[in-house]
């Protein structure tokens, strides 16, 4: 029997199996919720000229006046014109900089009467206070991003800042699901007895589209083994395969002898957390580069979590993240736990921004239990009894992690 692989080795492993996919480039609305697959230069200078960071009036050196206001430079209208002793130009939040100018004095700091204005407050201090200087933000050539940053709403802006109307990204993955099982139902509202609806497929579906993947399903299959190869089969094209279901080794488990009749070859991994059974890992090689297959138990709590462990690192690899694997965070207990046992468990809990409770159900089979739940706390192989107040990790469950 192989010994128990710890999560982190386990993840490393499966990780090693993933090619990022082909870069492509896309608009910048196409790469929201992606990652970049090369670092992110600056095309322009930010801004691209001194700027006014107020509404006032600029000036030259002298900051003692009175002034001769001879113009006006406004956000997208510049002054053409230079400025000299004496003299003053109106201008705008935004607004270039005319030539000559070294100073911006705000417009509640003077007077003015007709052309001339004299100052009744306080000169900036320094005298380019209120100058946005060329580049302050960023210079052209500059790396501003590093390749496997998350393109977000500030990243996207922060693209078209620098000059870019396309970003480089790697292709998006294409995932199917396949659950199986003789007792699956494929209509929720009439489910008999010896039957449960098929919520797992619905479920690690949502799961893979909470990022920018092609996500499909099949299923549910019946555990026969020309139709598990068919399903296979109809998913050839998919750079992930998920099952949930059928990969043990019981007498009705059929995923295994079905992707080695399809030309997978596989790996059982025996991993030390709980829930999760042993995780099944296939590879199979095409043209295009390596389909990687991820068998996943059929309880549904085993399921999601396993897939939040495993399947949601390996598609942010493929999309060329920097760091695909989930970040904990620390909280602290509002209630006490249970010393933990010899895996490494995952219990569902609920987390109020302040403290996290462990939901008091915690079978592998309880939905109602995992739906009431926000993140999975924690608890290392053989921690002791832990009480109300004591910090621990929690891996947050509604955004797919902090990855």
């Amino acid at each position: 029997m192989k010994p128990h692989l710890s999560l982190e080795k386990a993840q490393s492993r499966l990780l090693a199996l993933v090619e990022p996919l082909p870069i492509e480039r896309v608009d910048i609305d196409g790469a929201l919720g992606r990652f970049l697959a090369e670092p992110l230069r600056a095309h322009r200078s930010q801004p691209p000229a001194d700027l006014s960071a107020m509404d006032g009036y600029a000036v030259t050196a002298d900051l003692s006046g009175p002034w001769r206001v001879i113009g006006e430079s406004a956000a997208g209208h510049p002054y053409e014109a230079s400025v000299g002793a004496g003299e003053a130009v109106r201008i705008s939040t935004g607004a270039m900089l005319p030539e000559g100018a070294q100073a911006v004095i705000l417009q509640e700091d003077l007077a003015r009467e007709g052309q001339q204005i004299t100052l009744t407050g306080e000169a900036p201090e320094p005298s380019h206070r209120h100058i946005r200087r060329c580049g302050m933000d960023f210079a052209e050539g500059r790396e501003l991003l590093a390749a496997g940053t998350s393109i977000g709403p500030a990243q996207a802006a922060l693209g078209i800042a620098a000059g870019h109307r396309h970003l480089p990204v790697r292709r998006i993955p294409r995932v199917t699901v396949i659950d199986s099982g003789d007792e699956l139902s494929t209509d929720p509202e009439f489910c008999a007895s010896h039957q449960v609806p098929a919520s797992n497929g619905v479920m690690l579906v949502a799961m893979a589209r909470s990022l920018p993947v092609d996500a499909n399903r099949v299923g549910p299959v019946a555990d026969k083994l020309d139709d598990l190869i068919a399903a296979f089969e109809q998913a050839s094209d998919s750079d992930v395969i998920v099952t949930s279901g059928g990969a043990s080794v019981g007498d009705h488990d059929l995923v295994r002898p079905a992707l080695e009749a399809w030309g997978a070859q596989l790996d059982f991994w025996r991993v030390a957390i709980k829930p999760g059974k042993p995780l099944l890992v296939a590879t199979r090689q095409r043209a295009t580069g390596p389909q990687i297959v991820i068998g996943l138990p059929g309880n549904p709590v085993s399921s999601l979590v396993t897939a939040y462990h495993f399947l949601l690192p390996v598609l942010r690899a493929l999309l060329g993240a920097s760091r695909p694997i989930p970040q904990p965070v620390a909280t602290r207990l509002s209630a006490p736990l249970p010393a933990a046992g010899s895996r490494r468990e995952f219990l569902r809990g609920y987390w109020n921004g302040e403290t996290v409770c462990a939901n008091p159900l915690q079978d592998s089979g309880a939905l109602a239990s995992l739906a009431a739940s926000n993140v999975l706390i924690d608890r290392p192989i053989g921690a002791p009894a832990a009480n109300a107040g004591d910090v621990v990790e929690v891996f947050l469950l509604q955004n797919g992690g902090i990855a």
